[in-house]
This record gives C-alpha cells, structure tokens and sequence, in this order.
C-alpha cells in the first residue's frame, strides 16, 4: 500500500517538474529584459516603454554584427554606422521605411558566459551610473532588445531606445512574419529563442533533473529496503 503512494507522487513530481522545464526553455529572456528595464523606471515614477517588436529585431542584427568583438572586461568592442539601422538593421527586419523613427540611446555589453535577465541588467548593461541615466532617460517612449551568443563564445545584449509613438514607428512588415531568425532573441517577438541562448539554459536544468531523478531513486530504494 506505501508502495502505491508513493509512486503516483513520484510520478505527479516528475510530470509538474518536467512542465516547469518546459517552460523555461521556450521563453524569451529578452522580454523579461524588457520588463526589469520598465520596473526600475516605475520605481522612479517613470512611465513603461512600449515593448517595440521592430527595435529588438534591431538590437538584434545590432549585436549580430558586433559577435566576436567582446573585450576581456566585456566591452563591445564594435560601433556599426548610423546609415547601418537605416540601410542594413531596418530592412534586415522588415522594419517599414517611412514608420522608421528616432533612436534615442542604446546600451550594449557582452559577458564570456550566458546570464539570465537580472544578472545581465546588473553585471552587463548597467554597471554605471551612465548607462542608468540612460534607462531612465524622460524622452524615451519605446525599447527593444535582443540578445545572441554562441556555444564557444561571448554573449552579447542590447538595448534600443526610441522617442516614437507607440505602435507608429519601427512598424514591422506583416507584423514580423517575414523575418528569418537564425539565432538569438528579440524582445516583443512571437518567435522562441535560437538554440544559442537556450543551450546554457537546458544543460542548467537537464543537470538539475538528473540530481532530482538519482535522489527520488534513492528514496524509493530505501522505502522499498525498510518495508522489506
């Protein structure tokens, strides 16, 4: 009769920590960047930026050309042309020419390793008090950021800022369906992340599934020895 207790809370454990996995692999850290970015502006009582889909597709190629160009004290070490968001960035995303607006600021850094979301705002985007004036810069209505790395190198973030209005500026063609993403994550975007940011991920929690399996094995095995 212990027996049979046992195993369907064994099972129910696994199914909801299975479920849980699932979840974490399939989001997207570039819009819970998004989100501390607006927290700590309504800390100060600043009003949210819109979350712009066509700035993080932005801040995306932004950074996917800049891959390979991190220094040892994670400076991006790669400054694109401003013709580049207009010429390259824009038509890249599908961004429509005559919605394209100012970009107010941008913030870029790069890590040797992944870092989830708070931890790259603190320890990457925002170690000054330069780069924290600039999130809560009062002119800002938009931001997008996108995020790309890979197995054997650094990992690079970025943060775009606008003055547009909202859902008028940075407009993407067919809302962003056309948009062939290979790798990495933008924020505002229905499109999971590229295997480049949820492998750091995955081996994190597969790791923390083997350790919870071995430990409810030992369990049931020292159950099983005591009833026999």
């Amino acid at each position: 009769m212990l027996v049979a207790c046992i195993f369907p809370s064994t099972y129910f454990f696994f199914y909801v920590t299975v479920h849980f996995y699932v979840l974490l692999i399939s989001g997207n850290p570039a819009n819970d960047l998004v989100d501390i970015i607006n927290k700590n502006r309504t800390a100060q009582k600043l009003p949210e930026l819109n979350d712009s889909p066509g700035l993080g597709c932005m801040a995306l190629q932004y950074v996917e050309l800049c891959k390979g160009n991190c220094t040892s004290n994670g400076f991006v070490n790669c400054k694109p042309p401003e013709d580049d968001f207009t010429e390259v960035f824009g038509p890249n995303c599908g961004v429509e020419l005559p919605t394209f607006g100012t970009i107010t600021g941008h913030v870029v850094g790069c890590q040797a390793k992944y870092l989830e979301a708070s931890l790259a705002f603190s320890h990457v985007l925002v170690k000054d008090s330069k780069a924290l004036s600039l999130i809560r810069n009062k002119s800002h209505t938009e931001v997008g950021v996108g995020l790309v790395g890979a197995r054997k190198g650094s990992f690079f973030w970025c943060i775009l800022f606008s003055d547009g209005q909202t859902n008028s500026t940075f407009v993407l063609e067919d809302n962003g369906k056309g948009i062939k993403q290979k790798n990495g994550c933008f924020s505002g975007s229905t499109f999971p992340c590229s295997s480049g940011q949820r492998i750091p991920v995955f081996l994190n929690i597969s790791m923390t599934l083997v350790l919870l399996n071995i430990f409810l094995l030992q369990h049931l095995y020292q159950t099983w020895f005591v009833m026999t």
